[in-house]
C-alpha cells in the first residue's frame, strides 16, 4: 500500500515523499488506519520493519487536523535517550511542512537544556518524546500542560519494562486526562506486557507482526570459544577489506572498555559507547559512526534498541544477549530496510546454556562457525538442557 492511499493530510504527505518513503511496511498498514479511527493499539513488531513511523504519522495528521491551543496533545514515552533523540529527528523530517513542534526531554544535560524542556513544556509542544525519569523530574513541578494530552504512546515498552521503569510509566499516566488514545508498541510481548496493556488500553486492537523472529537477510553464526579467544576472534574479522560499519555488543561496561582499549592499541577505528559517557559524547560518537567517520562501535544493550542507521554490515555479540529477545534487537541493527547482514556471536563455556536458550526460541539452532587455526580450538558446544525433574524448564523467566 502506498502512503497516499492512506488519507493523510497533504503536508504531511509532501513531508513523506521528502523523506523518499513511498510503500508502507506491514506494520504500518496495519496500523494506521486503525490510529486514524481513534481505537487504543496494542502493536508487536520485530525491530526495523518501521513502527516509529507506525504511530508518528497518523498523530502528526490528528495534530494538524484538530484546533491548535497551548497544552500538549501527544506524550511519546521511551527508554533511552538515544531513542527519544531518534524520534523526534525523524518527526522533525515528517513534520517539515507542517507547524507541529516537538522535543526530546531526556537526562544528562546541562541546566540550559532542562530549562528549555521546561519552556517547551510549560507553553505546550504538541508533541513530547521523553524518558520516564526526566518526564517524572518536570511533573513533579507540576508545570506541564498535560491536562488535554489526547495521544499517549510507550514505545519499546517491553525494554522499558526490563528496565524497571514500570513503577515511573504508572506514576507518569496518573498525571493524563483518562480519556484519551493510548498506543503502546514493542518489540516482544510477553505477559508482563499485556498486564501492562490492561491497565492503561481501552479495549485495545491487538497487530502482531513477526514477533521475536530475525529477518531473514540476517547470516547467523557461532563460534563456540574461550573467553582469551574473544578479542583474537574480533580483530580476526575486523581485518576484512570489505567492512565499513560494524557493531559490537558486549554486555558490561568494563567489556566494552576493555575491548575498545585494545582494538585502539591495534590503531583500529573503534569507539565505546554506554552510559558512563556523557550525553554529548555519545552523540558525538554515534554521529561519526552514522557518516561512516567510524568504523566499529564497541556498545552496550543501551544501544541494542533505537539506533537508526543502516547499511550496518555486522553485528558482533561478544557476550551472549541475557536472553533470545535481546538476542533479536543486537542482531536487527544490520540487514535494516532491503540490505543483507551477518550476525556473529561468541559462546564461552559458561554461555552454552544461555546460547541454548536462544536457539530454542529461534526454532533453529545457530550455525558454528570454525574458529581459525591460528587462535586455536575452542570448546564443544554441549549445553546442558534445561530439565528439572523431567520437564523443560523455561530458562527464559528465570
Amino acid at each position: 500500500m502506498k502512503f497516499s492511499e492512506l488519507d493523510l493530510n497533504p503536508k504531511l504527505l509532501e513531508g513523506i515523499e521528502a523523506i523518499g518513503f513511498e510503500n508502507a511496511t506491514p506494520v504500518q498498514e496495519a496500523t494506521i488506519p486503525k490510529i486514524l479511527e481513534g481505537k487504543d493499539i496494542i502493536a508487536a513488531a520485530q525491530t526495523g520493519t518501521g513502527k516509529t513511523a507506525a504511530f508518528l504519522l497518523p498523530i502528526i495528521h490528528k495534530i494538524i487536523e484538530q484546533p491548535s491551543d497551548e497544552h500538549i496533545k501527544a506524550l511519546i514515552i521511551v527508554p533511552t535517550r538515544e531513542l527519544a533523540v531518534q524520534i523526534d529527528q525523524q518527526l522533525e523530517g515528517l513534520s517539515y511542512y507542517t507547524s507541529v513542534s516537538s522535543l526530546a526531554v531526556y537526562g544528562g544535560g546541562d541546566g540550559q537544556s532542562f530549562d528549555r524542556e521546561k519552556k517547551a513544556l510549560t507553553e505546550g509542544a504538541d508533541i513530547i518524546i521523553g524518558t520516564p525519569g526526566r518526564l517524572i523530574a518536570h511533573l513533579n513541578m507540576k508545570y506541564v500542560k498535560v491536562q488535554q494530552l489526547d495521544y499517549l504512546i510507550l514505545d519499546e515498552a517491553d525494554r522499558m519494562l526490563d528496565m524497571g521503569f514500570n513503577e515511573d510509566i504508572m506514576k507518569i499516566i496518573g498525571y493524563l486526562p483518562k480519556e484519551r488514545q493510548t498506543l503502546l508498541f514493542s518489540a516482544t510481548m510477553p505477559g508482563k506486557i499485556r498486564e501492562l496493556a490492561r491497565k492503561i488500553l481501552n479495549e485495545p486492537e491487538e497487530i502482531s507482526i513477526a514477533i521475536s523472529k530475525p529477518n531473514e537477510k540476517i547470516v547467523q553464526a557461532a563460534f563456540v570459544c574461550y573467553d582469551r579467544q574473544k578479542i583474537d576472534l574480533v580483530k580476526h574479522i575486523l581485518k576484512a577489506d570489505f567492512l565499513r560499519s560494524v557493531i559490537v555488543f558486549c554486555s558490561t561496561k568494563e567489556s566494552a572498555k576493555r575491548l575498545t582499549k585494545e582494538l585502539k592499541r591495534l590503531e583500529m577505528s573503534a569507539e565505546e559507547i554506554h552510559s558512563d559517557l556523557e550525553q554529548k559524547t555519545r552523540e558525538d560518537v554515534l554521529s561519526r559512526f552514522k557518516h561512516r567517520n567510524l568504523k566499529t562501535l564497541v556498545a552496550t544493550d543501551i544501544l541494542s534498541r533505537g539506533i537508526d542507521v543502516e547499511d550496518i554490515d555486522i553485528v558482533i555479540n561478544y557476550d551472549v544477549p541475557n536472553d533470545g529477545e535481546d538476542y533479536i534487537h543486537r542482531i536487527g541493527r544490520t540487514a535494516r530496510a532491503a540490505s543483507t547482514g551477518a550476525a556473529f556471536t561468541f559462546v564461552n563455556e559458561k554461555e552454552q546454556q544461555k546460547m541454548l536458550a536462544i536457539e530454542e526460541l529461534l526454532g533453529n539452532p545457530v550455525p558454528k562457525a570454525k574458529i581459525p587455526a591460528y587462535i586455536g580450538e575452542g570448546p564443544a558446544y554441549s549445553p546442558k538442557p534445561f530439565r528439572k525433574g523431567g520437564k523443560r524448564r523455561n530458562y527464559r523467566n528465570k
